[in-house]
């Protein structure tokens, strides 16, 4: 029987995955660690979109969520020093500090880092509440990363709650995501994970300061005009290298991208 494909793609070599080990968190601690020989800061993002792309369900993620997604986005906060997410994510996901289950405090407690990890919420306005979940539902005050411009008026508004730091660098009216992630780094947090929002990431990928992506894909369509997980004025074209590609039973795949 002729072949449909033949003479389409000379050369092409495609795989089928597959693979019939089940992995438990402690494969996954392994196979998600920040790599070892890497040296100063490693931004990490984990986000989740559907099949045609959305990254949320009537304005939120957490429509497109599953077990398996809630369990490695704890695993993955599991292995951070800091968790960077945007002000407007934290708004709208109703954001409060780290929960960890028992093994995985003592997992860090192991390695020499604190029981959970710290949040950094992004801000250029620096209009934070004082009676956000973020400030009053977490073991370990976050830090507030916002501008020259707003630095002073913020860390009055929000005084004993957080620890601000002004990360502009040339324009005292934006926060400078390189300065922020420096700032982080003399801090002695280098492993970075930020969740989000969308303008966050497009910033970190505009910027070329994103290294690595963990993407879940539920197991479904949205439709309608719902954002992608970037949202910014610029494109830029980043090659990245797939290290692999994990199932469940309920169909979600969980991709981990490196930059190429």
């Amino acid at each position: 029987m002729p072949d449909p494909t033949a003479g389409e793609a000379p050369g092409l070599r495609l795989t089928l995955l597959g693979s019939l080990r089940e992995l438990d968190d402690g494969d996954l601690a392994e196979l998600y660690s920040y790599p070892a020989e890497h040296r100063g800061v490693w931004v990490r993002a984990n986000f989740i979109a559907s099949i045609d792309g959305s990254a949320t369900v009537k304005g939120t993620t957490g429509g497109l969520g599953g077990p398996g997604d809630r369990a490695l986005f704890t695993i993955l906060r599991a292995l951070a020093d800091i968790i960077v997410v945007g002000a407007g994510t934290v708004r709208i996901e109703s954001y409060s500090g780290a929960r960890l289950t028992v093994a995985q405090r003592q997992y860090r407690q192991a390695r020499g880092l604190s029981e959970v990890p710290q949040l950094a919420i992004v801000t250029r306005s620096g209009q934070l509440d004082r009676d956000m979940p973020v400030f009053t539902r977490t073991e370990v005050p976050p830090l507030v990363l916002t501008c020259t411009a707003a630095a002073d008026e913020t860390r009055q508004r929000l005084a004993g709650l957080a620890d601000v730091i002004d990360c502009s660098s040339d324009d005292p009216s934006q926060v400078d995501e390189a300065r922020a992630l420096a700032q982080l780094a003399d801090r002695g947090l280098c492993r970075v994970l930020t969740e989000g929002g969308p303008t966050l990431l497009s910033s970190f990928v505009e910027r070329d300061l994103l290294d690595e992506l963990c993407l879940t894909i539920a197991p479904c369509v949205v439709g309608g005009q719902a954002r992608r997980i970037t949202a910014g004025p610029g494109q830029v074209l980043t090659r990245m290298r797939c290290l692999h590609v994990l199932a469940d039973a309920s169909d979600y795949l969980y991709t981990r991208y490196v930059k190429a």
